[in-house]
């Protein structure tokens, strides 16, 4: 079930919304727009860490070899786990 948020909006910003929401608007009401905005402005966060991602793949994978750095998997899990630990006691 959805909880519910209230939002106060007055002055330029509840019109604007009661202009694009409602009998005349692109919305059927002012929490199906700001639904949308949510989920936009959501997925173009998920977009931008996708292609921050992609972009530091991408220049791993273009390195040159003598760039590379051997690592250990398990001293890292291991060091990981000393860390956690410390933390955690």
């Amino acid at each position: 079930m959805a909880e519910t948020l209230t939002i106060r909006l007055s002055g330029p910003l509840r019109r604007f919304i009661e202009r694009r929401s409602g009998e005349n608007g692109l919305y059927e009401n002012a929490s199906e727009y700001v639904r949308d905005l949510v989920r936009r402005d959501f997925e173009k966060e998920e977009q931008r860490k996708w292609s921050m991602l992609t972009e530091e793949l991408n220049s791993a994978l273009m390195a040159d070899q003598s760039e590379y750095v051997p690592f250990d998997v398990e001293a890292i899990i291991d060091q990981a786990r000393a860390e956690y630990a410390e933390e955690n006691p």
